[in-house]
């Protein structure tokens, strides 16, 4: 029993599962916004199911073409494949098979866009982000968001057979958040980064010209954060939190500037996650109020 046990965290942590609950929060207001009123529990729930088992394909067929630039960085040398837990071809035969369920699913819930769609983020994950930006690009992470950003396109599909402004509106927030978080990151582990041979923006251009960058970003984030409410979609709740959230990140990116240390990156990093996690808790609590 424990073996067992051992053997389905060995194949939950190829799919990088504290990612996956993001994935999750940023689909779920789309259904709130769904004209109507919200679905039924049980569409929302599987359709949700059937983004969550594309990202978790992704990231397994991620984790699989990356398995030897895994072992030479700090972080990811005790993930399942570089620590040897798992055989390389089961790896890519699961994360296959999470692809299949996945397209199978939205499909049958959402209907040929949305599974395509779901197709579509795994493949631009796979071949666009891992194969060809990661390894060659400093700008991997503002191209690559976009597979990270697709949970909210997708849900639109589904509810709606087409992606519309909802969806559009969403994808763009988490699309745009991306890199000033991912940059945070490059900042606090570069050495790491360098000694796996990937181009992160702090050792192509320097810190300081990255940390510049991300303060655009964060500043070019309050505008699309509340075009929701410009376009109608989210109203008073939403507005309040948007505009606290993002003087809190642009005041991080701030201090990340004149700071210069891999604390205060480190500090931005956390403070990202509590960004995004909030504008879409605020969402889903004014959509909740509304029903």
């Amino acid at each position: 029993m424990a073996r067992a046990v051992a053997t389905l965290r060995t194949y939950a942590d190829l799919t990088k599962p504290r990612l996956l609950p993001l994935v999750l929060f940023t689909g779920l207001p789309v259904f709130g916004l769904a004209a109507g009123g919200w679905p039924g529990t049980g569409f929302a729930a599987l359709t949700l199911l059937g983004i969550a088992l594309a990202a978790a394909s992704a990231n397994t067929l991620n984790a699989y073409i990356e398995r030897d630039v895994d072992a030479r960085m700090e972080r990811t040398r005790s993930r399942p494949l570089p620590a040897g837990l798992i055989a390389p071809s089961a790896a890519l035969r699961f994360g296959l098979a999470l692809g299949l369920a996945s397209t199978l699913l939205l499909g049958w819930v959402g209907g040929r866009v949305a599974a395509g769609l779901g197709v579509a983020s795994i493949l631009f994950y796979v071949f666009v982000y891992t194969i060809w930006l990661k390894p060659r690009s400093a700008w991997n992470a503002v191209i690559g968001g976009a597979a990270g950003a697709a949970s909210p396109i997708i849900a639109d599909a589904s509810v709606h057979g087409s992606v519309g402004v909802v969806g559009l509106a969403l994808f763009a927030i988490v699309f745009f958040w991306q890199p000033p978080h991912v940059w945070a990151i490059a900042l606090y582990r570069k050495r790491d980064y360098e000694a796996a041979g990937i181009p992160m923006l702090p050792s192509v251009i320097g810190d300081q010209p990255t940390r510049w960058r991300m303060l655009w970003y964060t500043l070019g984030l309050v505008p699309v954060t509340l075009a929701p409410v410009a376009l109608g979609l989210l109203g008073p709740i939403y507005l309040a939190v948007a505009l606290g959230m993002n003087a809190w990140f642009v005041g991080s990116a701030l201090h990340v500037l004149r700071e210069r240390s891999d604390a205060a990156a480190r500090r931005m990093f956390h403070v990202s996650l509590a960004y995004l996690f909030s504008l879409f808790l605020a969402m889903n609590l004014e959509l909740l109020l509304r029903s």
